[in-house]
């Protein structure tokens, strides 16, 4: 049986010595525990350990769980595929989405917050890699997005999220990731209302090491926390 505290520990040394080799603090990086099919004992647990944030890949499970209080004392992310029929279901109860991955859901989000009387906080997701069977925004669409959400009320973009193609060959890992860091550099120079970049958010249990040296500063980690579902 995986050992929740104690994996956190590690990788928190971990992401300590990364971020020391890449002129930054562990408070640079943001550990956000990807808790898919875990339970709320679980991931109270993650949470007690030290982990930045929570992120839910499903609508239904990450409801249930924030009924039962699993989220009390840490910041509540969505990471998973957003259909357009759940957004109005997470707005205002999510801190931030990460999957963000279309202008009909950047509107509908916008939308539904303005009805609240909320500002969502989002990151957009890019297909960096290209996949036809993945979503996100393609980069050459980026100015077309960022143009549509500084015009769209109840939104408030941080930065990129990104689930680059795995290789076995980290060379080729890397190439994505280095693309996706001059892609936020080059977003965050430029002035948009509604935007505010802060966040890099690339790299999962097998790749987060990578992802760090390469600058990302928020990453996803589920099975190196909880262990294989």
């Amino acid at each position: 049986m995986m050992d929740i505290t104690e994996n956190i520990k590690r990788i928190l040394a971990e992401i300590s010595e990364l971020a020391a080799l890449s002129g930054r603090t562990p408070d640079d990086i943001t550990l956000v525990a990807a808790a898919k099919t875990r339970t709320a004992r679980e991931v109270r647990q993650a949470i007690e350990a030290g982990v930045d944030a929570i992120g839910e890949n499903r609508v239904q499970e990450m409801l249930a769980k924030n009924s039962e209080g699993a989220y009390v004392g840490s910041p509540l992310h969505f990471i998973g595929t957003l259909q357009s029929n759940k957004v109005r279901q997470i707005v205002g109860v999510c801190d931030l989405i990460e999957s963000v991955d279309s202008p009909a859901l950047i509107e509908l989000i916008g939308k539904k917050a303005v009805s609240l009387g909320v500002v969502q906080n989002i990151l957009i997701e890019v297909n960096i890699g290209r996949e036809p069977q993945k979503s996100g925004i393609l980069p050459e669409k980026m100015d077309e997005t960022l143009g549509l959400i500084s015009q769209t009320e109840g939104i408030n973009m941080l930065g990129l999220m990104a689930i680059p193609p795995i290789y076995e060959k980290n060379e080729r890992n890397c190439y994505y990731f280095d693309a996706m860091l001059k892609l936020f550099i080059d977003i965050r120079a430029k002035k948009y209302d509604n935007i505010s970049v802060q966040f890099l958010s690339m790299g999962m249990s097998d790749s987060y090491a990578d992802a760090i040296r390469a600058g990302s500063n928020m990453v996803r980690i589920g099975s190196a926390i909880f262990g294989v579902r």
